[in-house]
């Protein structure tokens, strides 16, 4: 317990339908009656549960690649989804119907990346898209994306789709950006960046200004701030052996890790542990978000970073709620 938060993992929450199956859970929101949507891998769609965790619906079979990445809920409860397997970020009414699509499926950008050298053969930021990891929306309507496994960029449109400005180049200066994975806009409209690969959330204005950056995370992969302006990250596992391209090579295993900040930043509860597939414990933490009573969830890519590699085993989850106490 700290800053007077505290936390109970709710074990057996999700109902998952008898036949679905999901890998990885990339992304979840929140809509307005707190229903949770999360978007999935291995069997890629859009799951749709009330608070209780009984299972609504689902939508988006056949519709997105096995590369599916994020889903954010905005104002009016329109579902916006970033697949980085065709490129495409996606509007949606929250029964699944498309409203709009930015992007060309199956048309990369040109950034110099090369998939099987990954991040560092980008060797400038292009336009949109390349891979797109996340979307977020402004107080205004606006629309920023992170642009990150190809490209090294954030992209603002008008809410009809328009690209409005882009900024970002890979590096680890201020405004550089190696894997922008995880995105979202304050209510003063300050746009927090998940630069993943660099260990660092990124701070900017609305057009793109440099303003702030923090340190004190591992990984994020995800960004979340409630009504009350806590902030929510989801951190991933540093595996020894890999690079963080801004602290250097990972000597000690540093296992995944959820903590939540107060609009300055300062770490009010962060928990992880080495023993991963405990409930409440991480894999591969890979999107987060709460609901309006305050209650978290975590979606884990445990199969693409876990199960994969011979990390953990097939049972270990890949989605959790967290009530608040």
């Amino acid at each position: 317990m700290a800053g007077g938060l505290k936390y109970e993992v709710i074990e057996g929450w999700e109902k998952l339908p008898p036949g679905y199956v999901h890998r990885d859970v990339d992304g979840v929101a929140v809509d307005s009656r707190d229903r949770v949507y999360l978007m999935t891998r291995g069997d890629p769609r859009v799951i749709v549960y009330e608070r209780d965790g009984t299972f609504v619906t689902s939508w988006g079979e056949g519709l997105f690649t096995e590369r599916t990445h994020g889903i954010t809920i905005g104002p009016g409860d329109f579902v916006y989804t970033a697949d980085d397997g065709d490129h495409t970020i996606r509007k949606f009414t929250t029964d699944g119907k498309q409203l709009m699509m930015i992007g060309t499926p199956g048309v990369a950008s040109d950034t110099g990346y090369d998939i099987k050298k990954g991040i560092p053969s980008i060797t400038h930021g292009g336009p949109p898209f390349n891979r797109p990891t996340n979307v977020a929306v402004a107080p205004n309507g606006d629309l920023y994306v992170s642009d990150g496994y190809g490209n090294s960029r954030v992209h603002r449109f008008a809410a009809d789709g328009k690209l409005i400005q882009s900024w970002g180049e890979p590096g680890t200066g201020p405004g550089q950006f190696n894997l922008p994975h995880g995105i979202w806009v304050a209510p003063d409209a300050r746009v927090f960046v998940a630069d993943r690969e660099n260990d660092r959330i990124q701070i900017f204005s609305p057009d793109g200004q440099y303003l702030d950056e923090w340190t004190h995370v591992q990984r994020p992969t995800d960004i979340y701030m409630d009504r009350d302006e806590l902030i929510y990250i989801s951190e991933l596992w540093w595996v020894v052996g890999q690079n963080s391209f801004r602290m250097g090579p990972i000597r000690f295993d540093l296992p995944g890790r959820v903590s939540v900040l107060d609009p300055n930043g300062h770490v009010l509860v962060r928990w992880a542990n080495a023993d991963r597939c405990a409930p409440g414990n991480f894999v591969a933490p890979h999107c987060i978000c709460a609901d309006s009573h305050g209650d978290l969830y975590v979606g884990e890519v445990t199969w693409t970073f876990g199960v994969s590699r011979g990390h953990v085993p097939a049972d270990c989850h890949t989605f959790q709620k967290f009530a608040r106490k």
